[in-house]
């Protein structure tokens, strides 16, 4: 597992401070732009986990001879939230660990299905939720930029007049046509970056991967999302990084613990955010390193 730079390490609550109270407008049914990207609608989505220590063939056969049912935990990570993203606008979203973000850009991206609401996304959507997520390790880099492409809906055509673009911003020389299991997790980082962003998608959901690779590479990478961003991209944007959330966003959405906070300007979220943190200003959660 690589290490976490100051700026992703698990941002942590003072025990003592109280529980954020949700602002009641912005949970409240809501009247979306028809020019909206995304709609979120009273959505939840709740999941069960399995209990058991080893879900082995072998466990499974003995709870089977012994009539056992297995043991699962019930877990609520969004409740009731709503918002929608204006077309060509960046929204950020801001919350400690276990606030439910990753789970709703994976409900936004359609990898889960909502529990209750509903979920609208007009236009084209290429994901950046976990660097490297979906790519096959066994296959070379090349290999895996067609199986990406194709999984965004390119036609193998597309893709390879893409390619060129896609292995020079990557930047991975000989290894692009080597197993991905030879890369380091900056390599892999750099290859699924560049292969999300030169999908030129209508909606680019990046969660927790701008702190990928070295200085040089970051500064590539916020400069191709400006790009996106100039020919009218939306953008959905998860990061601890707040510097870089009230850079780049909009509008800001704070989360917690599987409920909408506040939205609003990104400056004013953010800062109520850090007053509820009790941590500050301080160069550890505001710098992106």
């Amino acid at each position: 597992m690589s290490s976490l730079s100051a700026s992703e390490k698990p941002i942590e609550r003072d025990p003592g401070a109280e529980e954020p109270k949700s602002d009641e407008s912005v949970a409240a049914p809501t009247l979306y732009s028809d020019d909206a990207a995304v709609v979120v609608d009273g959505l939840d989505i709740t999941y069960r986990v399995s209990l058991e220590r080893k879900n082995s063939l072998k466990n499974a056969l003995v709870r089977k001879a012994r009539h056992e049912q297995v043991r699962y935990r019930e877990v609520k990570a969004i409740k009731g939230v709503s918002f929608d993203v204006p077309a060509g606008k960046c929204t950020g979203f801001i919350g400690a660990n276990g606030a439910g973000k990753s789970t709703l850009m994976r409900a936004v991206a359609g990898i889960l299905p909502p529990t209750k609401g509903r979920i609208e996304v007009r236009g084209k959507v290429s994901t950046l939720l976990a660097l490297g997520v979906g790519f096959n390790t066994a296959l070379t880099g090349r290999e895996n930029v067609l199986l990406g492409g194709m999984a965004a809906g390119l036609s193998r055509d597309q893709v390879n007049e893409r390619f060129d673009e896609i292995a020079g911003f990557a930047d991975l020389g000989d290894f692009i046509d080597m197993p991905l299991r030879t890369y380091s997790s900056g390599m892999r980082s750099r290859l699924a970056f560049s292969v999300s962003v030169f999908m030129n998608p209508d909606i680019l959901i990046i969660d927790e991967a701008l702190s990928a690779g070295d200085a040089k590479f970051k500064q590539k990478a916020s400069q191709k999302m400006s790009e996106l961003m100039e020919t009218a991209g939306t953008m959905l944007l998860v990061s601890h990084a707040l510097t870089s959330i009230q850079e780049m966003s909009d509008e800001v959405i704070w989360l917690h613990k599987g409920r909408l906070i506040r939205r609003g300007e990104p400056k004013e979220i953010c800062d109520a955010y850090l007053e509820f943190l009790k941590v500050g200003d301080e160069a550890v959660v505001m710098e992106d390193f």
